[in-house]
């Protein structure tokens, strides 16, 4: 990866982080997926570059709404579009996965 490609990108995650880091401590945890939607647009956009990142970001934030299960919905590997590991419904631990109760 270029040197202007890895610049674009740490100027684009750079809000979030501060999101991350200022304003998302302040506010109750109410995040119906897992990872946050700031975190995913972070590895989105680190894992598939600043135009698919983004627009798989945008996608989960459309899908955050009061009418989503929400659940377990990592970013897809490279070259994939979906999650191969969206649980629906299921959130904010890895312990359900594995078949054990919290």
């Amino acid at each position: 990866m270029s040197r202007a490609a890895r610049g674009a990108r740490r100027t684009l995650v750079a809000p979030i982080r501060w999101y991350q880091r200022f304003v998302s401590p302040m506010r109750p945890a109410t995040c119906k997926y897992y990872p946050s939607c700031s975190s995913y647009a972070v590895t989105a956009v680190e894992r598939h570059g600043i135009l698919k990142g983004l627009v798989l970001a945008a996608w989960r934030l459309l899908r955050c709404n009061p009418w989503s299960k929400g659940g377990v919905d990592d970013v897809p590997p490279l070259g994939e579009w979906r999650s191969p590991t969206l649980h629906e419904g299921q959130h904010n631990d890895h312990h359900h996965l594995s078949g054990t109760a919290v």
